[in-house]
């Protein structure tokens, strides 16, 4: 659907745009434990899970000039979390709080409670499996895991649809935008 058919009743997702190869790292390992049944998605950093379809244009000029004047962010992947039902990487950036911290209380009217929560950056690589599946996949990634450094790029927009999410637009960092 073109983004012109973004409705005060579409829900927008934000999430953090990473470096090609973290993004191509983390997909692999989407496909090969996901369920391909659920797996829908790329690999992706979750910012904000609902902002409102009705505000899409302040939202867009505002992460427009957000990311024009912010430098790509370097973030640590720190570690392999069990999440009960999946498994997910876990990623470290202060500044990476300090955005979200600013973005939080300049949406903050439209906020849900999960979006008012404090930002656990991490990317998930297997959810909703049987809990002995995933921590059998955690303990064999934890067992190979070294810390590495990845770049966020930029914030990625998209629509939820319930279902697959149409991506609406790339904001990159550093990059005056048209």
């Amino acid at each position: 659907m073109p983004t012109s058919l973004v409705t005060a009743n579409t829900a927008l997702i934000l999430t953090l745009a990473l470096d090609p190869e973290t993004q191509l790292f983390f997909n692999e390992l989407r496909k090969q434990h996901f369920p391909p049944e659920r797996n829908f998605l790329s690999a992706h950093l979750t910012l904000f899970h609902h902002l409102p379809g009705a505000e899409h244009a302040a939202i867009t000029e505002h992460l427009a000039q957000l990311a024009a004047a912010h430098p790509p962010l370097t973030l640590a992947v720190a570690g392999v979390r069990f999440l009960g039902r999946g498994v997910a990487y876990t990623l470290e950036c202060p500044l990476l709080q300090t955005l979200h911290r600013g973005l939080q209380a300049t949406w903050q009217p439209y906020l849900t409670p999960q979006d008012q929560q404090k930002l656990n950056p991490h990317v998930t690589v297997q959810n909703k499996v049987d809990p002995a599946v995933a921590r059998t996949l955690h303990q064999q990634l934890v067992t190979d895991f070294q810390p590495f450094q990845a770049t966020g790029t930029g914030l990625h927009l998209w629509a939820y649809r319930n279902g697959p999410w149409e991506s609406l637009r790339t904001f990159q960092f550093g990059e005056e935008q048209a």
